[in-house]
This record gives structure tokens, sequence and C-alpha cells, in this order.
């Protein structure tokens, strides 16, 4: 009797003890990842602080490298046909600040005489769908559309400040905005005339080890960030030719000044695109009626689709890898956190991180992953048995 009873005693704790491994073993990874999770949000909150403080020192260069990346072809071209590095970003310059000069010559006055008109029609778009939400099938409450239409207007008046000075955040005076564009240009020169320099440099200073690393990464980041911006810039294009000549076909008021608009915001992904588009349409159902409206409407969707199903899967080749909840998020937090040059800037900063990381898990795959055997080539070469 005695030896079934002891054995029946000591039985229970040897689970007892494994369960207490199994929750100790857990506590241990999940504290081991909370003090992962907590050191990498305080790395985050550190580098965003640095940038905040360092904004104005930052934004020239990050708008001179995506500058210089929309020109390096044409600089690139000129110094294969032997022309001097320097006369060759002089003459990239000068005929980038021609061009663009014309053309906001062209443009800006046309937008400023009809941006108040704009404005209007808008607004009048607003009030359009407004009443007709109150009528059938949808019959919405007065009290409904009011709070809904104030808590709009409340939110564009309490952040125009934001949208209109977005373009140079950080930078509160005129002065300020002619260096931060003084800085730009040159920026742009010198990394146009010295650019296929500057990574030997870099790798030299580095060291070797390290310079391997660093020239490599920053190489992968430049093709990605280049093909990014040229081909938003295309895709832009498309979409501001498209779209403008169907409203010059129909006739819709603010044709030229809504292209612009859809040009400009197509280098915010997503959202540029959607906002752009539900302005047109706004304009359409005021100038033109209920008919042009949903002509209108269903143009915007067919080039938006042709954009993201054929142009930029086409174009990109998938390069960035980013998915469209990633894009979404990155444009939401840089428009919050520095305005609208920050929605631009979001995209090819988190496609840049996201280069730099996938380059790391290759680095740590190519270490830890053991050398194969002399007889694993042979066994991957021979014919798999057939039954």
């Amino acid at each position: 009797m005695s030896g079934p009873v002891k054995e029946t005693s000591e039985t229970p704790s040897t689970p007892t003890r494994d369960r207490g491994q199994v929750i100790g073993g857990g506590l241990l990874w999940l504290a081991k990842w909370s003090l992962c999770i907590v050191a990498i949000a305080a790395g985050a909150w550190v580098i965003g602080s640095i940038v905040g403080k360092l904004w104005v020192v930052i934004l020239p260069i990050a708008l001179a490298i995506v500058v210089t990346t929309v020109l390096w072809p044409a600089t690139r071209w000129l110094t294969k046909h032997r022309v001097a590095p320097a006369l060759a970003a002089a003459i990239t310059l000068l005929t980038f600040l021609g061009l663009f000069g014309g053309v906001i010559a062209l443009i800006v006055p046309s937008v400023a005489d009809q941006a108040p008109e704009l404005a209007d029609k808008a607004t009048a778009g607003v009030n359009q769908v407004r009443d007709w939400a109150q009528g059938p099938p949808l019959r919405i409450r007065d009290e409904q559309l009011d709070s809904a239409v104030d808590a709009i207007v409340a939110r564009l008046q309490s952040s125009g400040t934001q949208i209109a000075n977005g373009v140079f955040t950080g930078v509160s005076t005129a002065t300020t905005a002619l260096i931060t564009l003084f800085l730009v240009l040159v920026l742009v020169f010198f990394f146009l005339k010295d650019g296929p320099r500057l990574l030997p440099w870099l790798h030299r200073v580095a060291g070797d080890r390290s310079g391997r690393h660093l020239e490599a990464v920053l190489d992968r980041v430049w093709t990605t960030l280049g093909g990014f911006i040229r081909t938003q810039a295309l895709v832009s294009l498309v979409d501001a030719v498209c779209i403008g000549a169907a409203l010059f076909i129909l006739d819709v008021p603010l044709a030229l000044v809504l292209s612009v608009i859809t040009f400009i915001a197509g280098f915010v992904p997503m959202v540029g695109a959607f906002v752009a588009g539900a302005l047109a349409v706004l304009v359409a159902l005021v100038g033109n009626g209920f008919t042009t409206a949903l002509i209108v409407l269903g143009i915007v969707i067919a080039v938006q689709q042709l954009e993201g199903n054929v142009l930029q899967p086409v174009l990109q080749s998938r390069s960035m890898e980013l998915h469209a909840v990633i894009v979404l998020l990155a444009v939401t937090a840089g428009g919050s956190l520095y305005g609208i040059t920050g929605a631009f800037l979001a995209v090819p900063v988190v496609a840049m991180v996201a280069v730099v990381v996938r380059y790391i898990g290759e680095q740590i795959d190519a270490a830890t992953t053991p050398p194969p055997t002399e007889d694993e080539p042979d066994d991957a070469e021979a014919p798999s048995p057939t039954t």
C-alpha cells in the first residue's frame, strides 16, 4: 500500500516544476522583449528630439538630396561626354532653375488669381453635398451635418497657418527662408559635382570594415530614393495630364489650377491623390452639375486605378517593398509632425529606413547561417526520386 501511495504523492511534482519553468521562461522572454521595445522607443525619441532641434539644418540637406536625385541623370550624361564635373553640375542646376522659374512664372499668377474662386467653389460643393444628404434616402439630421461641417471648418481654420507655412516648418522669417533656399541650391551643386567621390571618401574615413558596409547601404539608399522620386514625378505628371485633359474637355472651371494641384499632391502618396480628386469633383459639381461631377469622379477613379495597379508597380518594380498601411501611417505621422514637408518626405525616409533594416537582416543571416558542407551541393544537384 505504501508503494503506490508514495508514487502517487511524487507524481504531481514533476509537471508542477515543468509548469514553473515554462512560466519563468515566458516571463523572461516577455521581460527581454519589453526591454527591447523600451530601448527602441527611447532611441526613436532621442532621434526625434535631435531632428526637431536641427530641423533647420536637416531640411536643406533633405531637400537638396531630393533635388539631386532628379538632376543627377543629366549631370551623369554630361560627365560621360567629357564635360568637367563642376561645369556639368552648373549647367544642370541653371537649366533646372530656368525651367522651374519659367513654369512658376506661367502658372503662379493664374493660380493666385483663381485661388479665391477655387475656395468658394469647394465651399459651395460641400454645402450642396450637405443639402443632398438631408434629403432621401439618407435624411441625415441638420444638427449632425452642422456638427460635422463645423468640425471640418474648425480643423481647416486651426491648421490653416500650419498648412501655409508647412513648406518650411520651423523657418519663421522670410530671411531664413531665403537662406534655406540658398543652402539647398549650394548643396545641390556640390552633391552633383562631388557625388561620385563622396562614397569612397566616407569609406576611407570610416575604415575598411565599417566603410564597406556604409558604402553598400548608402548606394542602395541612393538607388531607392532616386527611383522613388523620379517615378513619383512621372506618375504625378501622368495624373495631372490625364485629369487636367478631362477637366478641359468637360469645360470644368479652374481646370489649370486643379491640374497643378493634382501634380503637386501626387508627391504625397495615397492622401494627396485622394484630396486632389475630391477637390476636382467638388468644383465640377458646383460649376457643371451632378452629371459632370459623376464623370469627373469616374475619370479620377480610373486614373488612380491606373496609377496604383499599372504605373507604380511597373515603373518602381516594387523596389521599396512597403505595404500601403506603412505608407499611409508614414504620411500621417510626417504631416502631423512637420506639416506638408513632413508628408512629402515621410515615404522616402521610411523607404531608406527599410533599406537599412533589410541590409542589417542580410548581414545577420550571413553571419548566423552555417557554411555549406561539401556534400550539400551534390545533394542539391541530385535528381529527386520518382515514384
